[in-house]
């Protein structure tokens, strides 16, 4: 992939930024309107020359949803993720993350595929390439580099989803695109399969505007949504949320749960495939248009009959570089287990069997649940055909 030549700052400016970069000595620098001006289109021609689809800057701030996460943690629809608590003071104050932080460099990297890979099963999109945290991660530490190489007193930090950021409020400040009823952050014109990055900055920049849009009367994926995780719209309830479900739940999937799972076994995009602006349109070319990444092309998947006979050293070698590994070994079993419950083909069967005596009780639970399902649905055929 070719990507654009970045934008060359101008010598002038490069002399001035270092000279009261060097003048100023202290650990951030507030520039001129001009120079944060020109500063900031350079940093966002390069952001997209290193190949992102989106750049905005925010200023480093408590992020406006800050109550409202307070409040979803408040109502216990975290679930297990306690992460999210033990840093919930982090995620609503960049200060915490960098000490005396004043820009956020907010980035998108499409992740849409061309194509979905033939499977028995169904993958996130998000999760059918490389492991996204690499890829962007790098392409943000390049970014930091070439900043500080022009302003070495500048500080920075790259967070990549794991970092304790609300990613999606700054986002949205920096004019990336606004909230849906999913939840999810819409781009108008390129819909929402789009990852997002944070650089935190110690230097003062050009802000952009807050995004500006909205869902209208629609509630597609409020309705799409097979287990009723979107309580309201804006509110989702991740205990019932089928990424979470095969993703962050260790435990047991509740059992009024998994039949609607259906043939999901990692992640799920329900509530992203039934919104509009994931559709494309002649007027709106980008939306949901394929990735030009070649990290993030789909990878050759296993079929459901491989994933269930497979041990932990072949999960972690199918799997190595890839999102899916966060599931772990056990956790994509059990996954698999309950897909091949749903689908009802007696095939899958010689594999559930294996697990009906595991010594993991979470594992032979499951296995029992698949098992049982399986020869129901055979005896209610039989019984129809009589």
């Amino acid at each position: 992939m070719t990507h654009r030549r970045p934008f060359l700052l101008p010598c002038w400016a490069i002399r001035r930024f270092r000279q009261r970069s060097e003048s100023e000595g202290s650990r951030w620098v507030s520039f001129r309107i001009v120079e944060r001006n020109a500063l900031s289109e350079w940093i966002k021609a390069y952001a997209r020359a290193l190949g992102f689809d989106l750049v905005g800057i925010a200023p480093a701030v408590r992020p406006p949803h800050a109550e409202h996460l307070l409040w979803w943690l408040q109502q216990g629809y975290a679930g297990e993720m306690d992460y999210m608590e033990r840093t919930a003071e982090q995620r609503i104050d960049p200060q915490s993350l960098l000490p005396n932080a004043r820009s956020a460099i907010v980035v998108g990297l499409n992740y849409a595929p061309a194509e979905l890979p033939d499977t028995d099963y169904r993958i996130a999109r998000y999760a059918l390439g490389e492991d996204y945290h690499r890829v962007i991660r790098e392409k943000l530490e390049t970014l930091l580099s070439a900043i500080r190489a022009l302003l070495p007193e500048c500080e920075g930090r790259v967070c990549v989803d794991s970092a304790p950021v609300l990613e999606r409020d700054l986002a949205w400040l920096a004019g990336l695109g606004w909230y849906g009823k999913n939840t999810c952050l819409i781009n108008t014109q390129r819909g929402s399969y789009f990852f997002i990055g944070v650089l935190l900055l110690t230097v003062e920049l050009a802000y952009d505007h807050p995004a500006f849009g909205g869902c209208g009367r629609c509630r597609r994926c409020l309705d799409a949504c097979p287990t009723g995780a979107l309580r309201e719209p804006y509110v989702l309830d991740a205990r019932r949320c089928i990424s979470y479900l095969t993703i962050e739940l260790k435990g047991a999937i509740p059992e009024a749960l998994r039949e609607p799972m259906g043939d999901w076994l990692f992640g799920c995009d329900i509530c992203q495939e039934v919104c509009p602006f994931n559709q494309p349109r002649a007027h709106q070319p980008l939306r949901a248009a394929p990735t030009a990444e070649p990290r993030l092309q789909p990878r050759p998947l296993p079929r459901l009959e491989e994933i269930l006979a497979m041990d932990e050293a072949q999960f972690q070698q199918r799997f190595q570089g890839s999102a899916i590994r966060r599931a772990k070994w056990r956790g994509l079993v059990r996954n698999a287990l309950v897909v091949a419950g749903n689908s009802g083909n007696p095939r899958y069967l010689p594999l559930i069997e294996r697990f009906l005596h595991h010594p993991d009780p979470l594992l032979r639970e499951h296995a029992r649940w698949a098992w049982e399902r399986i020869h129901h649905r055979a005896e209610a055929q039989t019984a129809g055909c009589g």
